[in-house]
């Protein structure tokens, strides 16, 4: 039991810049502007819209009040289930990108000298379009390729696109965040995802992932109830995150060796007769086997291993047995299981392995596998899809444990190396910067015919295509529904909040149209998006009208109920062992496969993360966000005071980085916590894109230091797979 208890105010007081954020952020600042509407003598006009935040996938939901035509305000939405009311500090700050002066503000065509000018959209649009047939003519439908970080009109038009010019070549975002959790939970579960009932549990891990760094504010609020309420909550990670304020224990653990702490808790479940017999037997395919593997897993092995003590692997094993089945191992994101090393797709197979073990499936306190909505058959024509590519989407063969909805866009860039892809989209995604290794990508974009970006700001990806082709921000649009499951189900739905701000910035639903149109698909594009977000929201018995008025509507009940969940596995049921795993030339049973890099004498090891007011590399621009970012120093490279102390090193010194791949200098915060032997770099700096004046050289990326590879079976890029050295500047 907890010795205090930690409300949600207290936590925002523990972390200064959400502090500073979060008292500022009942508004939007628009200086002067604002002052002089506060004086001025004519009635103003109030609006009120709703929408989705675009800070990070959450895509929590918004209402934004204006004044004049002005952004005035933004609050969160009551009804949606991820906001609950309240918005973060990356959504309240994001607003600013439609007043940004650092947006991209009509099409541009890369010159000879690597310069851009500006051109007009039709010029842009006849341009790209017979640059697209030429490659097609000359290489097939097949040498072209998008990439697209999912958002709700996006991922649509995107497939939609590529799939009209005979391409399968659809690539998400995933296999730099999620790709290895998702594939794996595909797997063993039959879903991509499952949530955890924090309101009754009694004991719930953490496996690298902190709410109070990637902040969703539901799940937040969840954390701090439970924890008011007694739960136990255990942090494995080998820094103590800012979801420590609600943990009653924290695990520091060699990074990595995640997997091995979960072997070795399964060999204490088993040997000691701690687990679910009855679940087990009628609800699980191939324990015998992996009961027989997990016996050579003991915690003393696993201790040589995570450096984390037998004793309290065998303490943490046996608590979660004795508060099963509302006990269970947190579901994840993106860190240990997303993308990080050669095992992570195995640890997400061990997490739920736990989680079996513990019979906690279905079970109040436990996890819980709950439905989604979707939008229905549509019947109007013009909505139809066009016919499946003749090629398989590449990658898929090299890595047949991949998501299907999401492919491996590594092997995307892998392919373009080698000539196999000569034409490049990217929507929204700017994969030459936080996918992968940036000296590959830019390696690979110059061997290309053709590279579009489509975006808002001048990032890294569209400072080397050739033509970049300006969105309006998501407050200027709307988009199509986006569908939230769980013990109940919404919709949600972007309005247009702000008219367009520069009229020569486009929609989503424009540009694709226009683009089609050009490259001789255009049949496939004769509608709007609220054409089509009509037609979808009719199949669900949502109104366009209703939508643009409340922004989320809840759906149909879906009758959750505790129990036991169906499977949608090959087995139909649990799978410690999966056949297709084998397939792929894997274990099929879930086991232990070591990280590729140990760290040598002299080296450490380097993980990355979130802050709470940061979405990657899309928010390091914008300014109020950049200026908190510099007011804390929150770019600095983390190191353990002990190891700090060897190097002679003091916070505010700058040290030298270095990897195979990548020098870098940077500031240092010594710290207490975090585990010696490693290092902690926040994920958002470092931006080499001239035209973002503020994120330019602002510290260091962890993407630079690591060697372009791809995990086995699932293709994610291995985040953290590389050592690194350390040595102070001197002045």
């Amino acid at each position: 039991m907890r010795e205090t208890t930690v409300s949600r105010r207290t936590f925002l007081k523990g972390s200064a810049a959400t502090a500073a954020l979060a008292c500022a952020a009942g508004s939007i600042s628009l200086g002067s502007w604002q002052a002089e509407r506060a004086a001025a003598a004519e009635p103003a006009v109030t609006a009120t819209a709703p929408s989705l935040c675009n800070g990070c996938s959450s895509k929590c939901g918004l209402i934004a009040t204006t004044v004049d035509g002005q952004l005035w305000t933004l609050k969160g939405n009551e009804v949606h289930p991820y906001s609950k009311g309240r918005i973060c500090g990356r959504g309240h700050g994001l607003a600013q990108m439609a007043y940004s002066d650092e947006r991209v503000t009509q099409p541009l065509r890369r010159k000879d000298d690597g310069t851009f000018e500006p051109i007009d959209w039709d010029t842009a649009f006849k341009e790209i379009g017979a640059k697209v047939q030429d490659i097609i003519a000359k290489n097939g439908p097949e040498s072209l390729a998008i990439i697209q970080d999912p958002r709700p009109s996006g991922k649509q038009y995107s497939a939609r696109f590529m799939n009209a010019l005979g391409s399968a070549n659809v690539y998400a975002h995933s296999s730099s965040c999620n790709l290895s959790k998702e594939s794996a939970y595909q797997l063993t579960i039959g879903a991509t995802g499952y949530s955890n009932d924090f309101a009754n549990a009694k004991m719930v891990m953490f496996i690298g992932r902190s709410y109070g760094d990637g902040i969703r504010p539901s799940s937040v609020q969840s954390l701090a109830d439970a924890a008011e309420h007694g739960t136990r909550v255990v942090i494995v990670d080998p820094r103590l995150n800012n979801s420590g304020i609600f943990a009653s224990d924290w695990v520091p653990i060699n990074p990595g060796t995640d997997l091995a702490l979960l072997m070795a808790m399964a060999n204490v479940l088993i040997e000691e007769d701690l687990y679910d017999h009855d679940f087990v037997e009628q609800n699980t395919y191939g324990f015998e086997e992996f009961a027989e593997q997990a016996k050579e897993y003991t915690p003393e092995w696993a201790e040589k291993i995570t450096d984390v003590p037998a004793e309290t692997i065998q303490e943490l094993a046996r608590s979660m047995a004795k508060a099963a089945p509302a006990a269970s191992i947190e579901s994840g994101w993106r860190s240990v299981i997303g993308c990080s090393y050669k095992n992570s797709f195995e640890t997400a197979r061990a997490i739920t392995a736990i989680n079996s073990l513990l019979g906690c499936w279905g079970a109040k306190g436990g996890a819980l596998i709950t439905s989604s909505p979707k939008a229905g058959a549509i019947e109007d024509a013009r909505f139809k899809a066009p016919a499946k590519p003749a090629a398989k989407r590449i990658g898929d063969a090299e890595y047949p444990l991949v998501l299907a909805s999401a492919g491996t866009n590594v092997a995307a860039l892998q392919a373009t190396l080698e000539g196999e892809i000569k034409g490049l989209f990217f929507y929204n995604s700017n994969a030459a910067k936080g996918y992968a290794q940036p000296k590959k990508w830019t390696e690979a974009l110059e061997k290309t015919d053709l590279v579009v970006t489509i975006d808002v700001q001048m990032s890294e990806t569209a400072q080397q295509s050739d033509y970049v082709l300006p969105e309006v921000t998501y407050l200027e649009r709307l988009e199509l529904p986006e569908f939230v499951g769980g013990k109940k189900h919404y919709v949600g739905m972007r309005t247009v909040a702000l008219e367009k701000i520069h009229p020569e910035t486009r929609t989503c639903d424009e540009i694709f149209n226009g683009l089609a149109e050009a490259c001789g698909v255009g049949e496939y594009f004769q509608f709007t998006a609220e054409d089509w977000a009509e037609a979808q929201l009719a199949t669900v018995g949502v109104s366009l009208d209703q939508m643009k008025k409340e922004g989320v509507v809840e759906l149909p009940d879906p009758h959750f109920e505790y129990g036991v969940p169906t499977f949608k596995t090959a087995s139909g049921k649990f799978e410690f062992k999966t056949d297709k795993v084998g397939e792929a030339g894997l274990n099929p049973v879930i086991g232990w496969i070591p990280r590729k890099v140990t760290p040598q004498s002299g080296e450490f090891a380097i993980v990355g993360g979130k802050q709470g007011i940061h979405s990657h590399t899309m928010t390091q621009n914008i300014e109020a966000l950049h200026a908190i970012s510099r007011e804390y120093h929150m770019e600095r490279l983390w190191m353990a005071a002990k190891d700090a102390a060897d190097l002679g090193v003091q916070t505010g010194d700058t040290v030298e980085v270095s990897s195979s791949e990548h020098t870098g200098q940077v500031e240092v915060r010594v710290t207490q916590r975090l585990k010696p032997g490693v290092v902690f770099l926040p994920t958002h700096y470092g931006g080499d894109a001239p035209a973002q004046t503020r994120a330019y050289h602002y510290g260091i990326s962890l993407t630079d230091f690591i060697p372009l590879d791809a995990e086995p079976g699932v293709g994610s890029m291995m985040s953290q797979e590389v050592a690194v050295t350390v040595k102070k500047v001197e002045a």
